[in-house]
């Protein structure tokens, strides 16, 4: 009588759920230099398309919309009022015990220079169908990006901490939180004076699903904190040792 052929091992889902570090704990986590470099190339990406969209002739993300109008009345760059009001939107993170990251500080600086950079070498849409190529690119650029550094777990940005607040708080999918808070921006700018467009619109509705599809896929998982090996250990082999504290449950 043959044996029964073994069962082979189910494939591991992608991870799909975030933790939320402290900034202390983010110092401590695993992979740390990797995280680093996913981070900062979703920013780059995240600043980048952004500008894009602007170039595209076809109006701005809801929040440049918003971001242009302020820089036109006082006289800035578009990146400069970015950081600005990334600032200013992380006081409402306070209710929503959001914790700040590496990566929140990161995305207030480094997203808003990226829009900069992004408006100096990108020249603007010479004709409808370029436009309207830079506008779509633009949004799934965006939206992997966004989703990349997320997943970094090094802390979400100002808005994105938003919108991945509310979901927690409301138990909400990530996407139609995105979808809400970028129409109340939108609306804002708008009153203002900033630059809408068909690919304002587009930015707005279609960002959030981008991200939600592509967030589960691009989480790196916390495996540990450096400093909780040895308990880890002691664990394992049925001792603990009292002078090192236990690893994350």
């Amino acid at each position: 009588m043959s044996a029964p052929s073994p069962t082979p091992a189910p494939v591991p889902a992608p991870a799909s759920e975030l933790s939320n570090l402290s900034f202390r704990d983010q110092l401590r986590v695993d992979r740390l230099p990797l995280r680093l470099l996913q981070m900062m190339v979703g920013l780059s990406g995240f600043g980048f398309s952004l500008a894009m969209l602007l170039r595209s002739g076809l109006g701005g993300a809801p929040w440049d919309v918003l971001h242009a109008a302020l820089a036109d009345r006082a006289g800035l760059s578009v990146g400069t009022l970015s950081i600005a009001v990334s600032f200013v939107v992380l006081l409402l993170w306070i209710p929503l015990q959001e914790q700040v990251g590496i990566g929140t500080i990161a995305n207030a600086v480094w997203v808003g220079v990226s829009i900069d950079l992004g408006m100096l070498v990108l020249p603007a849409a010479p004709n409808l169908n370029a436009g309207i190529l830079l506008a779509v690119t633009g949004v799934v650029i965006n939206g992997v990006s966004a989703a990349v550094y997320i997943g970094a777990q090094l802390g979400p940005g100002a808005r994105d901490g938003l919108m991945t607040g509310l979901s927690r708080r409301l138990g909400r999918p990530v996407g139609p939180v995105r979808i809400v808070l970028e129409i109340l921006v939108l609306g804002t700018g708008w009153l203002l004076g900033g630059p809408v467009g068909a690919g304002t619109f587009l930015y707005a509705v279609g960002l959030g699903p981008v991200i939600q599809l592509a967030l589960p896929y691009v989480i790196m998982p916390v495996r540990g904190l450096r400093g909780s090996e040895r308990s880890e250990r002691g664990t394992a082999q049925g001792r603990t040792d009292p002078d090192v504290p236990a690893g994350p449950a």
